[in-house]
């Protein structure tokens, strides 16, 4: 049983420079890709009562209230259901914000990426500082408890104290979740042909996340993932479900969702999803091999780590015995920590953990 959904609202009014993922400016599409969105929902959704909705983009707040409406309406939710919508600050009203909560979405993502109004210039974000600041405490008096705010780290002309400040600033603001991203310039986007100068490198990357993870913690904010941070009781349990490899629908165009152990993507190119929404562009049958490997690579981004015996009565192997070799370099080495019911990365290990977990594919 499928009990999460993801949607993907592609379009912006205008791209970042870092960005390479898949969004279009035409919003004049955004009928017609509403209504291939509904065909997708209805071919596909059992009506299963869902435990997370989560509206990604793209900028979800380019729809208007009766459009978050429209699709809301087709799923089985309950006061319970998390209900996350992505949101850009500039432009966001008290008004507004009190309507999202009154359709039932209870959380918010907020795309911060710095509070300093220089680089926010030079990666070509649409809003201000004073934005993300109106936005939250309008979020707040709409009533919004969990409110999360997006951070790039790596920025051109960012400083260690540049990002500093910026999460204390964060903090000052009262927000229950911060996620954190280094910055990847991606073919597809402006900067990969066009080098931003002075552009922190990647050991000033790892300086500014170990920074992250003591600024955090330090102020009352839990690890609980490689790149996510938040106050007790506030984890997202959407992308929790991702981490602890369960099961998804993916909706909309360059969705991808993981259903009757089946992982598939959508159509990536807006008419060709318009035109024929039901058609996957690709699906892949996880093999039990692939499955112990995603369930490997996903637990241990989890701050917890992953629990050996899980793993163990799920996929009928002896963890210890069968990663032996790997376990004893990480633990010797200090990347590794032996928890209670299994394993997980030191912070140290976060910073390396591609290179640690690429020894546990076969």
């Amino acid at each position: 049983m499928v009990k999460n959904v993801y949607i993907h609202i592609p379009f912006c009014k205008s791209k970042c420079n870092y960005c390479s993922f898949i969004s279009y400016p035409c919003i004049s599409l955004k009928e017609k890709y509403l209504d291939a969105l509904e065909k997708e929902i209805l071919h596909y959704y059992r009506y299963e009562k869902l435990d997370t909705l989560y509206f990604g983009g793209g900028t979800p707040s380019l729809l208007t209230i009766d459009e978050f409406k429209r699709i809301i309406a087709h799923f089985n939710i309950t006061e319970e259901t998390e209900i996350t919508a992505e949101l850009n600050p500039d432009g966001l009203t008290l008004e507004y914000l009190k309507s999202l909560k009154g359709l039932g979405i209870n959380r918010i993502s907020l795309g911060c990426q710095t509070f300093d109004n220089k680089i926010l210039e030079i990666i070509s974000r649409r809003h201000k500082a004073e934005d993300v600041i109106n936005a939250v405490q309008n979020a707040k008096l709409a009533g919004f408890e969990n409110i999360n705010l997006d951070f790039i780290y790596g920025l051109p002309e960012q400083t260690e104290e540049i990002f500093e400040q910026d999460l204390k600033r964060a903090i000052s603001l009262g927000v229950q979740h911060i996620s954190l991203y280094g910055l990847k310039i991606d073919e597809g986007c402006y900067f990969y042909t066009h080098q931003p100068e002075h552009l922190p490198d990647g050991d000033v990357q790892a300086d500014m996340y170990e920074l992250a993870i003591k600024t955090l913690t330090s102020n009352g904010f839990e690890h609980y993932e490689i790149s996510n941070f938040s106050i007790s009781g506030c984890n997202s349990r959407h992308n929790l479900n991702y981490w602890n490899n369960n099961s998804y629908y993916g909706f909309g165009a360059a969705a991808h969702g993981y259903a009757d152990g089946v992982r598939y993507s959508n159509k990536e190119n807006l008419d060709d999803y318009i035109n024929t929404p039901t058609e996957h562009a690709s699906f892949h049958k996880i093999s039990k091999q692939e499955e112990l490997e995603e369930e490997i690579f996903l637990g241990f981004r989890r701050g917890d780590g992953i629990e050996t015996k899980q793993i163990n009565e799920k996929f009928s192997i002896d963890f210890d015995k069968k990663y032996n070799r790997i376990l004893k370099k990480y633990l010797t080495t200090g990347h590794l920590i032996k928890t209670q019911n299994g394993y997980k990365f030191s912070d140290d290990g976060f910073l390396v953990s591609n290179v640690i977990l690429s020894e546990f594919l076969e």
